[in-house]
């Protein structure tokens, strides 16, 4: 693999001709499925491109707390209050494993947050949409962590060992959430026409976002090419958008929901379904900054860490002061 060029019109990925030796056993190592640990050598870019990809990660799973915790007062019984609950803690332990597995590759976690605040690091544009009903949040959970889990199921393959690690307990928990979501969505299906209407809303409103999850079409795509030679991406950004709306088709039929695209059509040929394109100048503006949300999404996350800052210097003071008489002794 490591041998061929390859152009994908976005950016052109290196010849072996083109690496030094260690370069060139290390893309071996990777083409023998080799797992990469912390302590292996690596490229100075193959550092770089798993630390923007891991901490946007991370970062998306602890802002995709915030359009949940909008409803957690307002979900309609105590057993969805509590299920909600219990997502969102699973979201920030997400985050957790992910800071980790970041860590692990020389940067810090103030960094990796302080770059968040600043706006350096992106998360996840799907999250700088508004959760106006109590349907966003079935929504969510069926479409956005359905999205998610066909993101997420390669990464268990990928070839960075804690990255790799790390995304195996998520999916498992990750499959939950979106047979919560979906569950969310039976109830109200199977409510009064009112809920059901809400139902459709919600799918109306949160589709085409959730189809531009996966990213840019490849031909746009600028880290694809190399990240596929790096076996970080197993699968191209159309790849896994067509998987997602091949499985995500008939659950809807399902709800006797109907999925707003008008070009959206079974290909017996190709054995897959067609479906339009999403307003992709809608996404650039969302990924820089202009979405419906972003700078109250920005905003809330940076007031949560001015709020928590005495706890975390309280903690690191009471740690200091219970290590200190233990070096002594060790001394």
């Amino acid at each position: 693999m490591y041998a061929q060029m390859v152009d994908t019109g976005a950016k052109r990925v290196r010849a072996a001709e083109e690496m030094d030796a260690d370069e060139r056993a290390f893309q071996e190592r990777i083409d023998r499925g080799v797992k990469i640990e912390p302590k292996d050598f690596m490229p100075e870019h193959y550092r770089k491109t798993l630390i923007r990809q891991i901490s946007q990660h991370a970062h998306s799973e602890i802002v995709g707390q915030l359009p949940e915790g909008n409803w957690v007062t307002r979900a309609p019984t105590l057993k969805r209050k509590a299920i909600l609950l219990a997502k969102i803690q699973d979201e920030a332990g997400h985050g957790l494993y992910l800071y980790s597995a970041a860590e692990t590759l020389g940067i810090s976690r103030d960094q990796m947050l302080a770059d968040l605040h600043s706006g350096k690091a992106k998360y996840s544009s799907i999250f700088n949409y508004p959760t106006l009903s109590w349907a966003d949040i079935g929504a969510i959970g069926w479409l956005v962590d359905g999205a998610a889990i066909m993101n997420q199921i390669p990464l268990c393959r990928c070839s960075f060992g804690p990255y790799a690690r790390a995304m195996t307990r998520v999916c498992k928990e990750e499959s939950f959430h979106q047979r919560q979501g979906y569950d969310i969505m039976i109830a109200l299906c199977r409510g009064t026409p009112e809920q059901k209407a809400m139902a459709q809303d919600a799918l109306n409103r949160w589709w085409w976002p959730v189809v531009m999850m996966f990213g840019p079409p490849d031909e746009q795509s600028v880290h694809s090419a190399q990240s596929a030679q790096w076996k970080i991406k197993l699968f191209s950004n159309d790849e896994l958008r067509q998987r997602f709306v091949d499985q995500t088709v008939p659950q809807a039929e399902y709800l006797g929901l109907s999925i707003p695209d008008q070009a959206l059509k079974w290909n017996a040929q190709r054995g897959h379904y067609d479906f339009g394109q999403p307003d992709w100048n809608e996404f650039f503006e969302v990924i820089k900054g202009n979405g419906p949300c972003n700078r109250d999404r920005l905003a809330t996350r940076v007031k949560a860490a001015a709020d928590g800052a005495w706890f975390r210097e309280a903690l690191v003071a009471h740690a200091a002061k219970h290590q200190a008489p233990q070096a002594q002794k060790a001394a």
